[in-house]
């Protein structure tokens, strides 16, 4: 059974996108802007502290990015469960 047929099959991909992508935000927000940074702060990016950077700017672009995983991502399991 397909999972655009198996509506729990189709929310379990669902919630295992989510979970792969909201862990990569975390990794990329808190750990790289928050608990690392001070030895991410060695490095420089643009003249900015790699740390700084990731507080800033770093984790606002990495979510941006993973909106568009997502949508592409789901676009994907959609066609998938269609048959397409």
């Amino acid at each position: 059974m397909s999972e655009q047929n198996d509506p729990r099959a189709y929310w379990r991909a669902n919630l295992r996108i989510l979970s792969v992508l909201l862990a990569i935000w975390f990794s990329a927000s808190f750990l790289l802007g928050v608990v690392f940074v001070r030895p991410l702060n060695a490095f420089s990016l643009g003249g900015f502290p790699l740390g700084f950077w990731f507080a800033q700017q770093g984790s606002i672009l990495v979510f941006v990015v993973l909106v568009f995983v997502y949508a592409l991502w789901m676009d994907r399991l959609e066609k998938r469960g269609k048959g397409k």
